[in-house]
């Protein structure tokens, strides 16, 4: 049995200077804004941890990781990913791949992609040729063209593990 699920995620930037760097695919990035957000505000593990979920016919991370809960003030989204790696292989899944694109004008992305490739493989326990992560820019337009915000979103392949 195969499953596919989609997530998204958006996060704005805090006020310039705020940060010396920003979590994004489980890297830090260097930059001097912060975003705003309960835990590390990782868009692009978030839009990933709620393509999983929703896969698995799950509620979404707002659900299993509520941002009223205390516990996940400023939590470690890599954490947060390995507990849901934890529900899909419990209910008897693990990913096939994975395709991400993260929409954000700036900094640029490219010097990190092999990075986050590695980081997502190996939380997910996949070869990194399964994941893809790609990079675009909203052409100036909307909240990520003016540079308030960054956005992700996945989609994922889910297989029955092997009875």
């Amino acid at each position: 049995m195969m499953r596919i699920g989609q997530g998204f995620d958006v996060h704005a930037f805090a006020p310039d200077g705020s940060a010396t760097a920003f979590a994004l695919g489980g890297v830090s990035i260097p930059d001097h804004r912060g975003v705003i957000a309960h835990s590390d505000g990782d868009v692009l593990l978030h839009a990933l941890m709620d393509a999983i979920l929703g896969a698995l016919g799950l509620e979404d991370i707002g659900h299993q990781f509520p941002d009223t809960d205390p516990l996940y003030q400023n939590a470690d989204s890599r954490d947060l990913l390995k507990d849901v790696v934890r529900l899909m292989r419990k209910a008897g899944f693990s990913v096939v791949n994975l395709d991400a694109t993260i929409l954000l004008e700036a900094p640029k992305v490219k010097p990190y992609r092999a990075l986050m490739i590695s980081a997502i493989a190996e939380l997910l326990e996949i070869d990194p040729v399964c994941v893809s992560v790609k990079a675009t820019t909203t052409e100036k337009l909307g909240f990520v063209g003016r540079g308030e915000g960054l956005a992700a979103q996945v989609v994922v392949l889910l297989a029955a593990d092997p009875a």
